[in-house]
């Protein structure tokens, strides 16, 4: 009924609304709900990380604040006073890149390790049982030896039989 959701439609999705007159819209709302309390509207915010955007959103909400759109709060004002003295991201509107393909690699390299690692413990505990038990699997029992085992079979269910 809906479309499957993919990683690169949430990674567009982001691009798009980042730097958006929706996401400053949000912003705004989320302020007023927080009351100022930015620990909060990181919570709620979509796409958002204290650590990208911090500077931005206080350059947002300070205009907001000076244009009277806004009123700041105290708890606002402590946080702009923490975020003035950390230095600014390079570019806070672009995620870094995770690369795709390095993650992929090392995750194949993890699986692989354990694949080997699981065959190793699995070919000693075989090779302790078969220690343990004797074990020529491949060996035949000899004709006298097939022959001992059938008469023994065959012994017990005559005795079966005539018990019933």
């Amino acid at each position: 009924m809906y479309k499957k959701v993919t990683e690169a439609d949430i990674e567009e999705f982001e691009v798009n609304y980042r730097g958006s007159d929706s996401e400053k819209k949000d912003l705004f709302d989320l302020y007023k709900e927080c009351k100022g309390n930015m620990n909060k509207l990181f919570c709620s915010m979509l796409c958002s990380d204290p650590k990208l955007d911090s500077h931005r959103f206080k350059d947002l909400l300070d205009e907001a604040i000076a244009a009277g759109e806004l009123k700041e709060t105290k708890a606002y004002r402590k946080w702009a006073n923490k975020v003035s003295e950390m230095k600014p991201p390079t570019s806070p509107l672009r995620r870094k890149e995770k690369s795709v393909k390095q993650s992929e690699s090392d995750l194949l390299a993890i699986i692989s390790q354990r694949r080997s690692e699981r065959k190793d413990q699995f070919d000693s505990m075989f090779s302790t049982l078969v220690s343990k038990y004797g074990g020529n699997a491949d060996s035949e029992p000899t004709e006298e030896e097939f022959e001992a085992a059938r008469r023994k079979v065959e012994s017990r269910k005559a005795s079966n039989k005539s018990k019933h």
